[in-house]
């Protein structure tokens, strides 16, 4: 249920270029950022700044994010409420998750905008990613490939130049899902939902990140199931730690078939054809 009109994602506005050396008026379009509120059962959980689209995308992939629920159907109503303030994604659980959650909530130091909403320690935060499968494996053509099909699908993107996205790939089908948001964590969170509600498994795939890699993004790829994460930025040291411990792939500064491999590499094999002088 939607209650009032959510915002654009993109608006125009007007604005002064310097051209030359010469000052013109003319107008741009920018991402829209609204506050997002995430809460359980009237419960308040954590606000996030994103890009109002795909929203009930955006609140299945956090909530499994963040541990509150496991499967996508345990969330039994969600409400899109906007209002002068933001917009609220009211979710309602059930009684055996809430009582979970409320548990967890008397602890809580307090969310933070940062990708890791509502922690409860400081070994939460760096707790380890889940295990991943032997997973795919894929050849330098087909990460090049992968990686070169993302820009027609960053729609948003094209109009603003401001925001990131994050991709599913998969054999045979080429990218499947793509999500994009002002904050990277967002769109990865959007992307997670998305496959949870179409029931497309993880492990089938790879990962594809317009963003760095830090640590949250490995976990929640790793979430996902995925054990292949290609991004075009560098990754943290502490996200490569963490890609090593879980058994990820990590793929980044990835330009065509030049790319870098920071962690398990033996799921990525050479190319047959060789330049031979």
């Amino acid at each position: 249920m939607n209650e009032g009109s959510v915002p654009s994602p993109a608006v125009r506005v007007k604005r002064t270029v310097s051209v030359g050396g010469s000052l013109r008026e003319g107008e741009r379009t920018v991402p829209e950022e609204s506050p997002v509120a995430f809460t359980y059962n009237r419960l308040a959980h954590a606000v996030m700044m994103a890009t109002p689209a795909d929203l009930e995308d955006f609140a299945i992939g956090f909530s499994l994010a963040e541990g509150i629920i496991e499967t996508a159907d345990e969330v039994r109503q969600l409400d899109i409420v906007t209002s002068d303030l933001g917009i609220e994604l009211r979710m309602w659980i059930g009684e055996e998750r809430i009582s979970r959650y409320s548990e967890r909530r008397r602890f809580l130091a307090g969310p933070t905008g940062c990708g890791l909403c509502g922690m409860e320690s400081l070994s939460e935060v760096t707790r380890p990613a889940p295990s991943v499968k032997s997973g795919l494996h894929v050849s330098p053509e087909t990460i090049a490939a992968a990686i070169a099909a993302m820009p027609p699908g960053q729609k948003l993107n094209h109009e603003t130049r401001a925001v990131h996205a994050a991709a599913f790939w998969t054999p045979g089908h080429g990218i499947v899902a793509l999500r994009e948001d002002v904050g990277r964590h967002n769109a990865l969170d959007k992307l997670a939902g998305m496959l949870a509600r179409r029931s497309i498994a993880g492990a089938d795939g790879m990962v594809l990140l317009t963003s760095r890699v830090s640590v949250e993004m490995v976990q929640k790829t790793a979430m996902l199931g995925a054990s292949i994460l290609v991004a075009v930025s560098a990754p943290t040291a502490l996200a490569i730690r963490t890609a090593e411990a879980c058994g990820m792939t990590l793929i980044a500064i990835a330009r065509g078939q030049e790319f870098e491999i920071f962690a398990h590499p033996h799921r990525v094999f050479e190319s047959e054809v060789r330049n031979v002088a």
